[in-house]
């Protein structure tokens, strides 16, 4: 078999376009066939939801312990400071790196660990290292109540290593944007404007684009649908609060950077010292068709999975022709 497996993809969408969902369809797809009509390897996947997820459970064991939250305006609400997108994006630049030379972690404390991690993260958007500058039995109380949620985010990553690269495709999920209303194009940290010039060289010289394009209304329609109560803190079912889609992700600016790039079917970006024309694919799927893939591959329905691959595939065809 042909190594024309994309190396790298960038799945991004607003929240509830149906990114998990996609990932979770690709991973259950046979590899000869995935590479075969998508051009797409045995998935490898990264997201920054389980980086999210721990910086809120550390400020409401903050709050619980009588000090300021450091990440988020209340539990509900959006980033205190919007370069925190930088963080996660320096986070997951780790992560690749990571993951591409299978480094495997040896702590007493996953939490104090990645306590670290997110204040180096931090630093590198301009932001002060704030965990560190806790009062050291206030940081280690927090860190034992998020051990678990912190240990997670480690193994997830190293049970992945390979032992090979070849054919295989790395998946990173993250989803950007900008106020209800904002006007284009976005500044500041907002949207894919500031996310994407924070990846690493070694992610953006093998990046493709996968963007699926749901409306902002449907996104937030879907978010209510989609929220499992008894399962909050998974990337399928959890609830992103109103107040953070209407304040992160009323509009996102992928259209306009596609319109505004130098070549077709790309968007162009300048980082590290460099342009790059990064292909760039659009799935479709303002009139949902990948909810269905939320239940276990033994429920989804054959027609179904016919019209999800035919989507995917007219993108990933588009992707693929920029690609080389």
């Amino acid at each position: 078999m042909k190594n024309d497996a994309f190396k790298v993809i960038l799945l991004q969408a607003l929240p509830a376009s149906g990114k998990t969902e996609v990932r979770k369809f690709l991973a259950n797809i046979d590899t000869e066939k995935l590479l075969r009509e998508f051009h797409i390897g045995a998935t490898l996947q990264l997201d920054d939801f389980l980086y999210t997820n721990l910086m809120r459970r550390i400020d409401s064991e903050l709050q619980a312990l009588g000090f300021d939250r450091l990440f988020y305006c209340g539990d509900d609400q959006p980033f205190i400071d919007g370069r925190e997108w930088g963080t996660l994006g320096m986070l997951l630049n780790e992560d690749y790196h990571d993951l591409m030379n299978r480094n495997v972690v040896l702590c007493d404390s996953a939490a104090r660990f990645l306590f670290d991690r997110i204040d180096m993260a931090r630093m590198a958007v301009g932001l002060e290292p704030s965990l560190s500058l806790l009062d050291r039995i206030i940081r280690n109380k927090v860190a034992e109540r998020v051990e678990t949620e912190a240990r997670l985010i480690i193994q997830k990553k190293q049970d992945q290593y390979p032992s090979s690269f070849d054919n295989r495709t790395i998946v990173i999920e993250c989803a950007r944007g900008g106020a209800d209303g904002s006007p284009m194009p976005l500044e500041g940290s907002n949207g894919y404007q500031y996310a994407l010039p924070i990846f690493s060289n070694e992610i953006l010289e093998k990046a493709a684009i996968l963007y699926i394009w749901t409306t902002p209304e449907e996104a937030r329609r879907r978010i209510g649908f989609r929220t499992d109560p008894d399962d909050p803190n998974s990337a399928m079912h959890h609830e992103v609060p109103m107040p953070v889609m209407n304040a992160n992700y009323g509009c996102d600016d992928m259209d306009y950077l596609i319109r505004s790039a130098e070549r077709p079917n790309t968007i162009t970006i300048q980082a590290h010292g460099r342009k790059y024309h990064i292909p760039v694919g659009i799935f479709d799927n303002r009139v949902d068709i990948t909810s269905f893939l939320r239940e276990t591959p033994d429920k989804w329905d054959s027609q179904k999975i016919l019209d999800v691959s035919k989507a995917i595939r007219k993108a990933t065809d588009t992707m693929y022709e920029n690609y080389r």
